[in-house]
């Protein structure tokens, strides 16, 4: 039994035995390190590719795993070489693969053959990856140094000296971070007062004038100032204008009403017309007359021109003209 607890037993020495596996006389790993006295580990190791066994002749799929003996052969530079000995599982021959640091690749030594998979883009009718074009020429030399001096000149002079200014900006603006931060924050303060102080003026002009609280104000500034009046100006003179056009019209009404003269000669005009029996054409002229007498008085009192004179009314005969 393996000593994975915390029980030790009553003739324990730390000093003599150093630890539960030497007192047991175990190895960490367990019974994968039975053969660790010759170099080798016993560990799971997975095939990387498909081959065939040497002795039953049996294919062995891509991904079957075995309990490989794991033992370094060698190194390549500072890279260790390893061998993996497997029993295969449908015979009792072995076979061993090996690792191939020089090609980054595993090479099967003994026991067994590998299945060549290489896929040839020219088979397939494909390229390689590094020949996109198969009618491309070989590389010009002098092409390839000019781009690579194109690249060399844009790097200097555009690439480097924007670096250089984000530098020196961030070295700027990083030199004294407390000056420039108090700085901002009194800046901030005096920002934050100055909007107060509005926004209570602008909640004192809302609540004397009953205006609705969503309504935003202006600035009192130059800006809106001369705004304000261009705007002031043209409604001025489009009430100017519509106050004129008023005024026109009714000296064209006024115009043709018959005064009061004129009232009294087209009445004693009318009534010789009835006794001679004309009175259809005259008696429509007078009532007319009367209509534009009345419309006139009407609006010269409601729009305030006191100057005209109404007719006389007491002089009319027949009592054509009442007063209003």
């Amino acid at each position: 039994m393996q000593g994975f607890n915390k029980y030790y037993p009553p003739d324990f020495d730390p000093e003599k035995h150093g630890s539960l596996n030497s007192y047991r006389g175990k190895h960490a790993l367990g019974d994968r390190a039975r053969k660790i006295d010759q170099g080798i580990l016993i560990t799971r190791f997975e095939l990387p590719f498909n081959i065939w066994c040497g002795t039953c002749n049996n294919h062995i799929g891509m991904g079957v795993r075995y309990n490989a003996e794991k033992k370094k052969i060698g190194n390549y530079y500072s890279t260790p070489i390893y061998s993996f000995r497997c029993k295969c599982h449908l015979c009792d021959g072995w076979f061993e693969i090996q690792t191939d640091p020089k090609n980054t690749r595993y090479v099967v030594v003994s026991g067994a053959r590998q299945k060549d998979e290489d896929w040839d883009p020219e088979e397939n009718g494909g390229f390689a990856v590094h020949e996109t074009d198969p009618n491309q020429g070989p590389v010009d030399p002098l092409a390839a140094l000019e781009k690579s001096t194109d690249a060399q000149n844009h790097m200097n002079n555009v690439q480097i000296p924007r670096l250089e200014a984000l530098q020196d900006l961030s070295d700027h603006y990083a030199s004294d971070p407390y000056s420039h931060s108090l700085r901002v924050r009194k800046r901030f303060r005096e920002q934050k007062k100055i909007d107060k102080a509005r926004e209570e003026v602008d909640e004192r002009i809302k609540s004397t004038y009953g205006l609705p609280e969503t309504l935003a104000l202006t600035a009192d500034d130059e800006e809106s100032k001369s705004k304000a009046k261009k705007e002031w100006e043209r409604a001025r003179q489009a009430m100017e204008d519509q106050m004129s056009a008023k005024r026109r019209k009714l000296g064209a009404e006024i115009a043709i009403v018959p005064g009061p003269s004129s009232s009294r000669l087209s009445t004693s005009r009318v009534a010789p017309s009835r006794t001679s029996g004309r009175g259809g054409g005259d008696a429509v002229s007078a009532l007319r007359a009367k209509i534009l007498g009345n419309t006139a008085r009407q609006s010269g009192s409601s729009s305030g021109l006191g100057r005209l004179k109404p007719p006389d009314v007491k002089g009319t005969k027949g009592g054509l003209v009442k007063r209003i």
